[in-house]
């Protein structure tokens, strides 16, 4: 049982907390993009591998205090890093601020995390790897049960109906267009998504991906063009961020942001 004289602080221990797990993330994404053990080399700078000192590894102050570049051979830090470190305690506060402390908070600090590592990773390679997604299903109906309040029914049936959905709509645009709209690790994710929204969730959370995604369009546009050296090049868009970010913002202010929909009807 959380102590009631620190209820106040718990937003400002949760944020703390986020930072540090969000400063594991980026390990996490990094070893994973470079085929490394997460334990294994010790923290280090990935392109002249000097080790880092300890104030180097303090979640964002170290970045700003680097002046975002490495102190050894000058380097410019990836943006991920203090993008995921904001992110992770931005989440981490947001979630304490709604639900307070408590099981509900714990499971989805851990949501979060799948999500936060899932999204980047994707957002390089384009793709969600499997050893995310299939946990991930399951840690979202545990969590929509035991966490959230849903029902066996309404947290099974939201995961079925987010797989099923995307997987239909993968057939189709694969039918019509022959060429792949959707990958496969979208539609797993979709199943940790309803398993964590319900089925009358679902609208909100892919509302809100979708809206994310068409925002930032023309950034991946200008991505794209660029890596075609100015002329035209292939827009793709990852859709697996803006699924997670979608969910996010469902599980945060879904459930009132329907409610003004409905009430707009």
């Amino acid at each position: 049982m959380f102590p009631k004289e620190l209820l106040p602080l718990f937003p400002w221990m949760a944020g703390f907390l986020g930072l540090i797990l969000g400063s594991f993330y980026t390990v996490c994404v990094h070893r994973y993009l470079t085929e490394q053990s997460i334990v294994f080399p010790a923290s280090h700078c990935p392109h002249c591998k000097a080790k880092l000192r300890w104030w180097e590894n303090i979640p964002l102050l170290s970045y700003i205090l680097l002046g975002g570049r490495c102190s050894h051979c000058k380097t410019p830090i990836s943006w991920r890093y203090p993008l995921m470190e904001a992110l992770s305690c931005a989440w981490a506060v947001a979630v304490a601020v709604k639900f307070g402390p408590g099981l509900t908070w714990l499971a989805l600090m851990a949501v979060g995390g799948v999500f936060l590592v899932a999204s980047f990773i994707d957002l390089v390679l384009f793709i969600l790897p499997d050893f995310l997604t299939y946990p991930g299903a399951v840690l979202g109906v545990a969590t929509g049960i035991f966490g959230l309040g849903l029902t066996w029914d309404q947290s099974l049936l939201g995961a079925g109906f987010g797989f099923g959905l995307f997987w239909l709509l993968r057939f189709v645009h694969m039918h019509i267009r022959g060429v792949e709209g959707l990958g496969l690790g979208d539609v797993k994710l979709m199943a940790m998504i309803g398993g964590l929204t319900g089925w009358m969730g679902l609208p909100a959370a892919v509302l809100f991906a979708a809206v994310g995604a068409l925002a930032l369009a023309p950034v991946f546009r200008l991505a794209a063009r660029r890596e075609a050296q100015g002329e035209q090049g292939p827009m793709r868009i990852p859709f697996g961020p803006f699924l997670c970010l979608g969910c996010m913002a469902a599980l945060l202010w879904g459930e009132g942001f329907m409610r003004l929909m409905a009430g707009k009807m």
